[in-house]
């Protein structure tokens, strides 16, 4: 069976320590075969600071609060018994998406625009922001979420998306990062 992948909730702002605390555990334990890659996607953006002398960069993780494992699952699409082990006794790991204690695998299409994420970023390329002035959107996160608004603007330099959102009977711009938000 080809390895597939797997999606990990984990503490946030540990994802960089969850992955190499796997790597390092799945190295030690010869689990190598069975898991492989263990992956934070991050992405290059331009400083939303701009300072005086050029451009500045930050790296920025495409999935706060998610680590991305690549495995092969054994009978009945269970990981062995070592390697839940292996995984659930790692600091600041939480648990797998899925139902009925089984993670449930990322959809091909979903890891295949990951992975071409990570490859633009890695090449220093911009990411492509998949919203349009005037379509609905739904705030997931920070100060205004589940709020719902209207993308105003894409601001592909900064890497951000304005949404204008009616707070107290007012439309008001609002800048947010792309993964702050949904399509409605």
């Amino acid at each position: 069976m080809a390895k597939q992948w797997y999606v990990l909730r984990v503490a946030s702002n540990k994802e960089g320590q969850v992955r190499e605390a796997l790597e390092r555990k799945v190295k030690i334990e010869g689990l190598d075969v069975e898991i492989g890659r263990v992956l934070v996607p991050t992405e290059r953006r331009p400083s939303p600071r701009n300072r005086p002398g050029g451009k500045k960069y930050v790296e920025r993780k495409m999935y706060p609060g998610y680590v991305f494992v690549e495995m092969e699952l054994g009978g009945e699409g269970r990981i062995s018994e070592e390697a839940w082990f292996l995984i659930r006794e790692t600091t600041g790991v939480g648990d797998f998406i899925g139902a009925g204690g089984k993670p449930t695998a990322m959809a091909q299409g979903d890891v295949d625009k990951m992975l071409m994420q990570i490859e633009k970023s890695k090449e220093g390329g911009t990411v492509n922001v998949e919203f349009q002035k005037g379509e609905a959107v739904k705030i997931k996160e920070g100060a205004f979420e589940n709020f719902e608004g209207t993308v105003d603007e894409v601001l592909i330099d900064k890497g951000l998306i304005r949404v204008i959102v009616t707070i107290f009977g007012r439309a008001t711009p609002v800048e947010l990062e792309y993964w702050q938000v949904e399509k409605v």
